[in-house]
C-alpha cells in the first residue's frame, strides 16, 4: 500500500510539473510575440513620421520665393509653381525680337516693337489716354493684356487665349501678380492701353516660368513686353 501512495504522489507531481512547464512555455511565447508587434508598430510610427516630416518640408521649401511661375493659366501671377522652368538665358536680352505675327491675332491690337537696346529698368508707356479715375495703390483694376519675351518675340499667353474674360488686379500695388504690373499699372484710367516693359528682377528673375497648358514657358532672365487695356478702374 505504500509503494502505491509513493507512485501515485510521483505521478501527481510530474503531471503538476508538465502542466507547470507548459504555463511557462505558452507565457515566453505570449511575451516574445507582444514585444515583435511592439517593435514593428513602433517602426511604423517613426517612418510615418518621417515621411510626414519629409512631405512638411517639401511642401514648405517652395514658399516665400520672389517672382516664381504662375500656378493659373492666365494672369502674370507671382505665385509659386511646382513644374521645372525652363533653361534660363545666359544674361538678360539686349534686344528685343520682333513680335511675330503683330497683331498677335485677328482683332488683336498691335503690340508696339522695342526698338533699340532693351531696358533693364521698367519702362511705362500710354498708348492710349483712359479717362476716369486713375489707378492708384490700393484700387482694383479689370484688364485685357498681351504678354510676350522679348528675346524671341513669342507671346507667351493673353487673356483673348484664355476666353476673352478680363483678368482682376487687386489690391493694386500689393496683389498677386509680378511687381512689373504693381508698379506699372499705376496711373492707368478705363480705356487706356499701356506698354510695360519689364526687366527680370522685377518679372520672374533668373527662376523664369514653367509652361502652362498651351502656353509656353518663359526662360529665366528673360524681359517681359505687356500690352495692357484697363477695362475699369475702381479706387
Amino acid at each position: 500500500m505504500a509503494t502505491s501512495r509513493r507512485r501515485e504522489r510521483e505521478l501527481a507531481r510530474r503531471r503538476f510539473e508538465r502542466r507547470r512547464q507548459a504555463e511557462l512555455e505558452r507565457r515566453a511565447r505570449a511575451k516574445k510575440r507582444n514585444t515583435v508587434v511592439g517593435a514593428t508598430l513602433g517602426t511604423l510610427l517613426v517612418l510615418g513620421a518621417v515621411i510626414g516630416l519629409v512631405i512638411g518640408l517639401s511642401g514648405g521649401g517652395s514658399k516665400g520665393k520672389p517672382n516664381a511661375t504662375k500656378t493659373n493659366t492666365i494672369g502674370p501671377s507671382s505665385t509659386p509653381s511646382t513644374p521645372a522652368s525652363p533653361a534660363a538665358l545666359a544674361h538678360p536680352p539686349t534686344k528685343c525680337a520682333p513680335i511675330k505675327p503683330n497683331p498677335p491675332q485677328k482683332g488683336q491690337p498691335k503690340v508696339p516693337d522695342v526698338k533699340g537696346k532693351a531696358p533693364t529698368k521698367l519702362v511705362v508707356k500710354d498708348v492710349k489716354k483712359g479717362h476716369g479715375t486713375a489707378a492708384k495703390k490700393g484700387s482694383t483694376l479689370s484688364v485685357d493684356y498681351i504678354g510676350a519675351s522679348c528675346s524671341t518675340g513669342q507671346i507667351f499667353d493673353a487673356t483673348y487665349e484664355d476666353g476673352g474674360k478680363p483678368f482682376p488686379v487687386t489690391p493694386l500695388g500689393s496683389a498677386s501678380v509680378i511687381a512689373g504690373w504693381n508698379q506699372g499699372l499705376i496711373g492707368m484710367r478705363a480705356g487706356g492701353v499701356r506698354e510695360l516693359i519689364i526687366p527680370a528682377t522685377l518679372g520672374y528673375g533668373a527662376a523664369g516660368s514653367p509652361a502652362q497648358g498651351t502656353h509656353p514657358g518663359i526662360k529665366g532672365n528673360e524681359t517681359l513686353i505687356f500690352l495692357v487695356t484697363a477695362k475699369s478702374v475702381k479706387a
